[in-house]
């Protein structure tokens, strides 16, 4: 296919995702829900799971192959922008405060899920195994359930006005770490997998590296050139200088080997949270990315996504018991934790259900394992579904948790009455336990 041809169907894709993605988002907001799930369906069903079903011809003219590398670099530039917008928003002034918790939750919930993830990816290896070694699919099971959707996490706590609170705070640096430290795995995964473990190992050392250079002179080296600056909107040469620095540091991680991603966050989190800088540019590049550039990230993981694999009892069986796995692991590890460094019941559940969020994050390491074909296209699929139970169960979880507190709620009254019934009617029975403790 020429390049005229495919950067037709590209466009068409974009168009057909941001559309649907729009129309269940709305719907997704009305049931409580955070938009994200809508458009993460909607990339699910156009593709071979539902569209590529109905309508095969449909779905071939709508997402041929051709357009799968085009389609992999937006969504992977509209990851890195997002990112950087979400390290925008975070209030480092603070972390001090709340250093002690952030790390114990951080340590929990990525060591317990990781067990219990190794645990069942021993049971699961004799029959989804998919032919790697025991080693490789134990450790990316186990960091799978590791992850927390860090900018899903960042959008429940938006849409719930949580973002600048300290329970808000705590769960963002919590999950910032514990995602960055989860790469770090997953890069000695991919070593393992490659049977190449010496060349993985030296990714912790430059990590750590990365992190102190940021800490020691580029946030110093930000402030004093914000500081030097009396314009009260940014300028285009701020922005401009803003975007290579983005580029340069999402470059250096990528090529440590824990994700471009973490690059960007990490820049944006440099940058004082205050400044114009951040609060203008933040906005303005979170608009355009929600909307046009995460959903071809959401089109190129539903094109990989065949919910038809997961078929028959014993399948439905297994997938139950890898969301309840990921639950147990994720929610308890991050409850105990917190509780342990001195938050209330409460807090300590709400961030358990807010750490258990996965979706955007998941999504991307499943599609590392299955690119490395450490996981079967069936199980990959389970997966998918595990993400995606486990994101829509965060926002009716967290509003039972926190029932009674005077937190803001963007749902018409008539539907939010309604769904507090619904919701709390069905998480009642779990969670009276840990209202009355």
């Amino acid at each position: 296919m020429n390049s005229e041809l495919v950067l037709w169907h590209v466009l068409l894709a974009l168009a057909a995702v941001v559309a649907a993605g729009q129309l269940l988002g709305r719907l997704f907001r009305w049931l409580g829900q955070p938009p994200v799930i809508g458009e993460v369906l909607a990339g699910i069903l156009l593709g071979p799971s539902l569209l590529g079903r109905v309508s095969p011809e449909g779905y071939a003219y709508l997402l041929p192959p051709s357009i799968v590398p085009a389609l992999h670099v937006i969504a992977q530039l509209g990851v890195i922008l997002y990112m950087f917008a979400i390290g925008l928003e975070l209030n480092t002034d603070g972390l001090q405060r709340i250093g002690k918790s952030a790390l114990a939750i951080c340590v929990s919930g990525i060591v317990v899920p990781l067990l219990l993830g190794v645990l069942l990816a021993i049971g699961l290896h004799p029959g989804q195994g998919n032919g790697v070694p025991l080693a490789a699919f134990a450790l990316f099971l186990g960091v799978a359930m590791a992850i927390t959707a860090f900018p899903v996490l960042a959008r429940i706590l938006s849409d719930r006005g949580l973002t600048r609170t300290p329970l808000g705070q705590l769960a963002l640096v919590s999950a910032g770490a514990g995602d960055a430290i989860a790469w770090c795995l997953l890069a000695l995964v991919t070593g393992v997998a490659k049977a190449q473990v010496h060349e993985a190992l030296p990714i912790f050392g430059w990590t750590l590296a990365f992190v102190l250079l940021m800490l020691v002179a580029v946030r110093p080296a930000i402030g004093r050139w914000l500081a030097a600056s009396t314009e009260k909107f940014i300028t285009t040469a701020q922005v401009g200088v803003a975007m290579v620095a983005l580029l340069l540091s999402a470059l250096a991680t990528e090529w440590i080997g824990i994700h471009a991603l973490f690059g960007a966050f990490f820049l944006g989190a440099m940058i004082p949270h205050d400044s114009p800088l951040a609060e203008q540019l933040g906005k303005h590049i979170e608009n355009v990315v929600v909307v046009l550039f995460l959903p071809a990230f959401f089109a190129f993981t539903g094109m990989r996504t065949e919910i038809g694999l997961v078929s028959g009892l014993h399948d439905w069986l297994l997938c139950g018991l890898i969301i309840l796995v990921a639950t147990v692991g994720k929610f308890g590890g991050t409850l105990v934790a917190a509780r342990l460094t001195g938050q209330t019941w409460r807090d300590s559940a709400a961030l358990g259900a807010l750490m258990n969020t996965r979706g955007l994050m998941e999504l991307i390491v499943l599609n590392v394992g299955l690119d490395l074909k450490i996981i079967s296209p069936r199980l990959f699929a389970m997966m998918v579904l595990m993400a995606l139970v486990t994101t829509i169960a965060t926002t009716p979880v967290l509003q039972w948790i926190r029932s009674g507190e005077p937190t803001p709620d963007p749902r018409p009254p008539v539907c939010r009455c309604y769904l507090t019934a619904r919701w709390g009617s069905l998480a009642a029975s779990s969670l009276t336990l840990i209202r009355s403790i």
